[in-house]
């Protein structure tokens, strides 16, 4: 199958701390690199992780609270400085466009590609993304400003065509994507062989779905539902409940419930408040709900 990963560059909250960074990661899938946030910190992370800078493709922000778009700027000068010629597109919530405007003809006049940003609607669920590969997708958040998550979903994959019926019948490579397709094969003496012969099941489609700040919403498994993987804020434990109905953010406990709901593959907690020096705390109360729940942490690669 194609690498489809997540790479952690940060999974701390507001302020960072010597053990995390600010909100980023890289979902990389069939070749292509998507980031997702960029907080402070983000390019040092990036060199970590060996991921060229001119790999990034796009960038997808969630809110625009500084943790997690604080590295954009900095971002954006990089890749002028290191030649860029692609062009860089950036979805984020409404009112980015402007202010990253005013900061380029700043900090980077005369910047040799193109930085396309595409305003998001926070609350409605939409494929804001596609390729031929792929779909990327808003999941509308609860938080103290626009926000929202993404979801990034394989395109159903072709059907296997099967290695030892090329070699029996002799098939010539020119007709292996026909098959592929729903086509059968018919031999020289005439001999027809069904398309359902030749092949086997394709893989199932994967899904990695990223929530960002949020306070706990009961319906938030019915847009996340079935994913092979969620990453879900995770800023409390259950002794600070009423820190996260004040601002707006989620228990370790209630993104467990909502991968419980959901049925998801697999919970990753992150979004850490920078009060907790262990985090096991919080695996330990997300598991209590969701067994499959584990910490991000900086530097971790995921398979989706």
């Amino acid at each position: 199958m194609q690498p489809f990963r997540v790479h952690i560059l940060g999974c701390g909250s507001a302020l960072p701390t010597l053990k995390h960074f600010a909100t980023c990661q890289v979902v990389e899938i069939r070749n292509k690199c998507f980031m997702i946030d960029c907080g402070e910190g983000a390019q040092i992370q990036l060199r970590r992780t060996h991921i060229h800078f001119t790999a990034i493709q796009s960038i997808f922000i969630s809110h625009l609270h500084g943790d997690h778009c604080f590295g954009l700027m900095g971002m954006i000068c990089s890749f002028g400085m290191l030649g860029r010629e692609a062009p860089l597109h950036i979805y984020a919530p409404e009112g980015l466009e402007g202010l990253l405007k005013e900061q380029m003809e700043m900090f980077c006049p005369g910047l040799q590609y193109e930085v396309v940003v595409h305003t998001v609607n926070t609350q409605e669920n939409k494929v804001v993304y596609e390729d031929r590969s792929l779909t990327i997708e808003t999941i509308p958040l609860n938080h103290r400003i626009s926000c929202c998550g993404y979801l990034f979903r394989e395109k159903p994959l072709l059907p296997h065509i099967r290695r030892d019926m090329i070699d029996y019948l002799n098939i010539p490579l020119s007709q292996i994507n026909n098959i592929k397709m729903g086509g059968g094969w018919t031999t020289e003496e005439g001999v027809f062989y069904e398309h359902e012969r030749l092949v086997t099941p394709a893989d199932k489609p994967r899904a990695y779905a990223y929530c960002s700040d949020t306070a706990y919403m009961p319906g938030l498994h019915e847009l996340v539902k079935g994913v092979d993987l969620l990453y879900h804020e995770s800023t409390y434990c259950d002794d600070k409940l009423d820190n996260a109905l004040k601002y707006y953010h989620s228990t370790a406990r209630q993104a467990a419930q909502v991968a419980k709901d959901a049925g998801v593959g697999k919970l990753l907690l992150g979004h850490y408040s920078a009060r907790y020096n262990d985090e096991s705390k919080l695996q330990e109360e997300a598991r209590e709900v969701f067994k499959q729940s584990f910490l991000a942490q900086e530097n971790m690669i995921v398979d989706v």
